[in-house]
């Protein structure tokens, strides 16, 4: 069971789209290209997941988000994908990935509990403030079947 801090975990709609996102990405030596999303919850508090465009090899795009929000839903955690597993790239968040979360102001909801970055061992949780931790092994989390 996730802890608190990723709670959101136990939604099978987060679960599927994870995976989805995950084998969408074409996770391998070379090839790969990262995909993202926001992790949504709505004024009656339903959640959902809204995909991001494509993204390159090594980055992708987060589309605009202000105050936290895409449209009326509040944004409750966002993902994406490292799956390139050759020696050039990084599995584990890097520093652009940090700054990314951390100095954004408009990912600063109350609701907020950071990104999820997917590599191919671990999954790991970048906070608001831009530290990073180890959610758990990629395998088990994309095998849940959420809440």
């Amino acid at each position: 069971m996730p802890s608190p801090r990723i709670a959101i975990l136990v939604e099978v709609v987060v679960c599927d789209a994870l995976k989805e996102a995950w084998r969408e990405s074409q996770p391998g030596l070379t090839g790969g290209h990262e995909e993202g999303g926001f992790i949504l919850r709505n004024e009656v508090g339903k959640i959902s997941v809204i995909r991001w465009p494509r993204g390159e090899t090594d980055s992708i795009l987060m589309p605009p988000h202000a105050d936290c929000r895409v449209g009326h839903s509040e944004i409750i955690g966002t993902f994406h994908t490292h799956p390139n597993t050759g020696s050039d790239y990084l599995q584990e968040p890097g520093e652009a990935d940090r700054r990314a979360v951390r100095d954004d102001p408009d990912l600063k909801g109350v609701g907020y509990v950071g990104e999820l970055v997917i590599s191919q061992q671990i999954v790991y949780l970048i906070a608001p403030t831009g530290e990073i931790s180890e959610v758990g092994a990629t395998r088990e989390i994309l095998s849940q079947e959420g809440g």
